[in-house]
Order: C-alpha cells, then structure tokens, then sequence
C-alpha cells in the first residue's frame, strides 16, 4: 500500500485552504516510494504577483546603490569651502529622491526590454505595477525639487536641471551614443547640487564635479554591455581613467576654494594646505578608488563575458564612494572625508542583511 496519499490528505488537513485549491478530478499519479511528493501548487501562484511589497520596490529602487549618493553633496559642500549643515541635509534629500526617481523611471522605460533579458526584476515579473513605477517616479521627482527648493534658489537653479537629465536619460537618451554623457552630467550636477545649496554658488565645485562625472562617464559605458558582454575596449579605457582619476584625485590643490578663504591669494602663506592628516587621507582614499574599481575593470577587459562586466559595472559604482570620499580629502575636508568614507561599509553591511549585493545602474 502506498503511504503517499494519506500523508498527503493528512497534510491537506492541517493546513488552511487545501481542500478549496484541490478541486475534485482526475486524481494525478501516486509517488513511488521515496520519492519527494508532488505538491500542489496554489491557485493564487499562477498569476503574476502584483503586491508590490517592501523586497520587490527595494529591488526596483536599487536601495543598496542609495549609499553611492549622499557623498555627492558632501563633496560638493567641500569644495565650496563651507562645512555641512541643514542646508547640505536637504541637498542630499534632494538627491536621493532624484536617484530614486531614476531607478524607477529606469525599469518603466525598459520594462520591455526587460522582459526579455531581465525578467526576474519586479515589473516584468509582474510584482510591480508599471503604472506605480511611473508614479512613484513622478512623486520622487516632486520630492526632490520640493528640498532643493527648501535650500534656496541656487540649490533649485541646480536640481531642475539634474532632474531634467535625469528624466531625459531614461527617456531617450540611454540607448544613443549621448547617454553616457548624460549619466556623468546628472552625476556632476548632484556634486554641484551639494555646492550651492551649502554656500550658494558653484565655481569651486567644477573641478570636482568634472573629476565624479569622468568616473561615472565610464562606468555608464561598461554598464551599456551589461547583458551581452563582447567588448574589452569598455573596460580597458575604464581602467585607464580609473588611474587618471586616482592620480588627479591624490594630488594636492594649488589652493583652497575660494569659500574656505576667500582672503587667500597664490603664493601668500596659507593659501596651500599644510602637509598632514588631510593628505594621508587624499592618498589613502585615492589608492581605495583604484584599487576598487580597477581590479573588476581589467578582469572583464581580459575575459568581456556578461558576468564579469557585470561585476565590473557593480564595483565601478561601489567605487564612487571612496572617490568622493577623496575628492572631500583634496578640498581640505578630513572630517568631511571620513564621514563619506564609512557610508562604503555601512553599503555593503545593508547589501548583506537585505540580500542585495548585485548592483546595477541599467
């Protein structure tokens, strides 16, 4: 006598529903002894999800990507010459809902594409709605412009622009030979958003923003052959801008931002930093940046498969923090750098907890 239909009406009995979701019929096969049972799946498992729960939207959101955000205008705030203060919290607000507009501007726009190639994300798999995608990007982008307003008119002069790059990225830009631009514009723009909103202009900022927007300029073009892989030029000229950037990044300025003291002028004593803290810090950090980035950039420029271009586009965004984190460093902000410097392991320590270690900007 087979053991495996009592076991299974037992199984019925005990839990909630089962005897509504097997409807009477043909009755299927019994298991040879041994063997796992069939189970039966539940109605409600055949049709797509649609409950847009707290794991699918921080899927759709990216959330372990938000640390890589935060350091922009920090930075930003440092090279104006002016430390952080309520109007630096509200640029980085800003920020992060102008990221996440993005992510989730992103997935909508692509969420044909996506179907085909990437059909375990929340909208093609049906766990999100379009439509709330759409939404919530909509509602972010308000969000964010609703803060930057609050920092005052040059934080706003800012975020509008950032907010239209972001939105014309993912409409039309992302697939012409101008999205990688737009990428590293949008990201300079957020470094700048940290300038003006903490000391009300921007000139300052330009050297450090050109230097994050160089960074993510080339991580955008790895990312462009993210799914198919076949190209080790992508990666190759990443890596030689990763060591140009760290190079940049560990020199020490002529002088200070024209914020930190404006009565300075080259060549009188106090114009240049002294040698120190603040240097160790801008040379450490910078050997960080290209130890982080370049090691997954040469390994998909040696093998361009989709897997390791994929790490590589994944640890070129990881590797923005301890960039940013020396760029604050070069403009004479130690403290500032250190705190941009511990949002990398407070990233990974959430990337972890939430099983979200993947990172992708596409």
């Amino acid at each position: 006598m087979n053991r495996a239909v009592p076991a299974a009406r037992d199984r019925s009995a005990r839990e909630p529903g089962a005897t509504r979701a097997q409807a009477p019929g043909p009755r299927a096969p019994a298991s040879a002894p041994g063997s796992p049972e069939p189970r039966t799946p539940r109605a409600e498992s055949r049709a797509p999800r649609t409950d847009g729960g707290i794991a699918a939207w921080a899927e759709l959101l990216r959330l372990p990507a938000l640390f890589t955000v935060p350091g922009d205008a920090l930075a930003g705030a440092a090279a104006a010459g002016v430390r952080p203060g309520p109007r630096t919290l509200l640029a980085i607000g800003s920020s992060l809902c102008l990221y996440e507009a993005g992510m989730a501007l992103n997935d909508w726009a692509d969420r044909a594409e996506d179907a085909v190639e990437r059909p375990h994300r929340p909208l093609p798999s049906g766990r999100i709605r379009p439509a709330a995608a759409l939404t919530a990007a909509g509602a972010l982008t308000g969000a964010g412009l609703a803060l930057a307003a609050g920092a005052g008119r040059p934080a706003l002069a800012v975020a509008a622009p950032l907010a239209a790059t972001v939105w014309a990225y993912d409409l039309a830009l992302k697939h012409t030979p101008a999205g990688p631009a737009a990428m590293a514009a949008a990201r300079g723009l957020d470094l700048l958003l940290g300038a003006a909103a903490t000391g009300g202009g921007t000139r300052a900022a330009l050297p450090s923003a050109a230097l994050l927007g160089s960074h993510t300029l080339a991580v955008t073009a790895v990312s462009r052959r993210e799914t198919t892989g076949g190209s080790a030029l992508a990666p190759l000229a990443a890596l030689a801008t990763t060591g140009a950037l760290a190079a940049l990044a560990a020199r020490r300025p002529n002088r200070l931002p024209a914020g930190r003291r404006a009565a300075a002028a080259p060549g009188l004593s106090g114009s240049t930093p002294a040698p120190g803290v603040t240097d160790a810090l801008r040379t450490g950090l910078s050997a960080v940046y290209a130890a982080m980035a370049a090691r997954p950039y040469f390994h998909a420029a040696l093998n361009p498969s989709p897997p390791l271009t994929q790490r590589a586009v994944g640890g070129g965004i990881r590797a923005t923090i301890p960039l940013q984190a020396a760029l604050a460093a070069r403009s004479g902000a130690g403290a500032t750098s250190l705190l941009v410097a511990a949002l990398a392991p407070a990233g990974r320590w959430f990337a972890r907890r939430t099983a979200m270690r993947k990172v992708s900007i596409t």
